[in-house]
């Protein structure tokens, strides 16, 4: 067992929350402590559920361990019938519960309860969230499905498994795919776990097919239902404009139809934009993606295939899906990375320099510390990545809002450096006059600029305090806060690969750190300036390790241009 700050996924016991959250009709009962009871938050304030979770807890206290914690537990089996009267009732035990090994679902089993008891074992040491989440709906398809059907299924009948309560945008991406499956002529049978009751998940036998949207989810199900019913199943999720259309075409093959109708209604802008002169900018540009192996693959395939980026990183925290990463990344030729701890993806965002970070919320802290724009498109995430307004990742309205997610942050940091460009302009520094024709009587109190520049610093604000009360400002020639990856069109592309990514000691890190032996002349530290913040900490980087393999005790304009020369090669 490791003792970590962030954690990706929580126990497995999370998942079969998740849903029993997402359910109707359906009750959980868990063996569980007080302080267990924290799984509620997840949903009313992460999620903004305006109702609590169908969950009972036993909440056993400390000296509840010396008496007997399975009576306590077949009361609250009990109390929880007679209040809720549920179509069906799950039970198992918290990862803390779990070491008393009081057998929930046996317990259960015995009181005789006129509704179905499923019991869950969720070994909580050796299983996380997502595998909880895909057991829990895996056992209650099995145990509520029904028998097998003597009669042919309607062709153009489907099942939509996979989204859950606290899903990554699950509820968007559902209402985009069921448009796609209306222009199809296919109809919904049953979406499950999402909306879907214990009496609902007794008619997925009538469908001809399933439809997989999270595999993470819904593939345990739907390999049973194909198993036991004989349904077959599709599994791509239709993240991006290509994901999308190879979906609609599985989807059609499946259901005998014609494709054209979905495939021809493709209303994205991301096509036209990745063929037109303005996408230039963002070509080749370096993007590090980690997530929920099902989102981390189909950002990667969106992120090159798509836009034109470059991806230098490709990995998840699911062990259980690590071949299907594995592969993709082969095919981008990397190795993929495969970690459930933050602090090893950091290592690897640090090395590999992208000048884009995709991933969760731990690589939204990660990237702002190392000062590298950042967009979440996995779980986990935070209250801001459930929107309360439509923002699918799935079909051609979620080609969209991939679009704005991929481009948005790279596109405000080349706004940043115009801004930062011409801080020091006369007529745009912050204390400039509102009319450079009024300028010299409106402002004929202001200090004359400083030597070599255009007036004060923009740093220096509006407001016309003293420095006094402004508190202390950045220092000259220190190291601007916003520094990440320099791109080959920039002149400064990576460091030798033989050598490796640079230390914190060498000027790698969150911040470039100047070597003791370094000392940057002011011209010097201005024509730096000049460089996009995006790419100028590779540069201040790597003039520094220039200047220091040749033991030069001053850096100069010559030894920028001369570093930037060097590494251009």
């Amino acid at each position: 067992m490791q003792l970590t700050l962030w954690t990706y996924e929580g126990p497995p016991h999370i998942g079969a929350l998740r849903v029993a959250t997402a359910m109707r009709g359906l009750h959980y009962v868990l063996h569980a402590p007080q302080g267990d009871t924290y799984a509620d938050l997840l949903f009313t304030m992460i999620e903004r559920r305006d109702r609590r979770p169908p969950v009972t807890y036993t909440t056993f206290r400390a000296e509840d361990l010396g008496r007997d914690t399975a009576a306590l537990f077949k009361q609250a089996v009990s109390d929880a019938y007679e209040r809720f009267r549920p179509e069906a009732i799950i039970v198992g035990a918290s990862c803390t519960a779990e070491l008393i090994q009081d057998d929930p679902g046996g317990l259960a089993r015995a009181l005789g309860l006129p509704v179905p008891v499923i019991g869950l074992e969720l070994p909580a040491y050796q299983k996380k969230e997502n595998w909880g989440a895909s057991e829990t709906f895996y056992r209650l398809v099995r145990a509520l499905s029904g028998a097998r059907r003597d009669t042919p299924a309607e062709p153009r009948l489907c099942n939509i498994l996979g989204p859950t309560a606290l899903g990554f945008r699950h509820r968007d991406d559902l209402v985009e795919v069921r448009r796609i499956l209306d222009q199809l002529g296919i109809r919904v049978n049953v979406v499950a776990p999402l909306g879907a009751s214990p009496g609902d998940l007794g008619r997925l036998p009538e469908a001809a097919f399933n439809v997989v949207l999270y595999p993470e989810i819904g593939r345990a199900a739907a390999q049973y239902l194909e198993k036991a019913h004989g349904q077959p199943f599709c599994e791509i999720p239709p993240i991006g404009v290509g994901a999308t259309r190879d979906f609609i075409a599985a989807v059609a093959a499946l259901a005998g139809v014609d494709p054209a109708p979905a495939r021809d209604a493709a209303d994205s802008r991301l096509p036209w934009y990745a063929r037109s002169v303005d996408s230039t900018y963002l070509t080749d540009k370096r993007v590090f993606v980690f997530g929920d192996a099902a989102h981390a693959v189909a950002l990667a395939r969106v992120a090159a295939r798509e836009i034109g980026f470059r991806v230098v990183g490709l990995g998840t925290y699911e062990r259980g899906f690590s071949r299907e990463v594995r592969a993709e990344a082969a095919a981008h030729g990397i190795e993929a990375l495969i970690a459930d701890d933050y602090l090893d993806v950091e290592a690897a965002i640090q090395a590999a320099a992208p000048d884009l970070v995709l991933g969760t919320q731990m690589e939204r802290h990660v990237a702002k510390r190392l000062g590298i724009p950042c967009a979440v498109i996995s779980a986990p995430a935070h209250v801001q990545d459930y929107p309360a307004r439509h923002s699918p990742l799935m079909g051609f309205e979620g080609a969209n809002v991939l679009f704005d997610t991929l481009v948005h942050p790279l596109m405000m940091g080349l706004e940043e450096h115009l801004l930062g460009l011409f801080r020091e302009d006369r007529e745009f520094h912050a204390d400039a006059a509102p009319s450079h024709l009024r300028a010299r009587s409106l402002r004929a109190d202001l200090p004359p600029p400083s030597a070599g520049e255009g007036g004060p610093r923009v740093s220096e604000g509006r407001s016309g305090r003293s420095p006094a009360e402004r508190g202390p400002q950045r220092k000259e020639g220190a190291a601007p806060v916003m520094e990440v990856a320099l791109t080959p069109e920039a002149g400064f592309p990576s460091p030798d690969p033989l050598r490796g990514p640079p230390s914190p000691a060498e000027g790698g890190g969150k911040a470039v750190v100047a070597a003791a032996s370094s000392i940057w002349a002011p011209e010097a530290e201005r024509e730096l300036k000049k460089i996009p913040f995006f790419v100028r900490g590779r540069a201040r980087t790597n003039t520094e390790t220039f200047a220091r393999e040749r033991a030069i005790p001053l850096i100069t304009v010559e030894t920028l241009y001369d570093a930037k020369a060097h590494f251009s090669r």
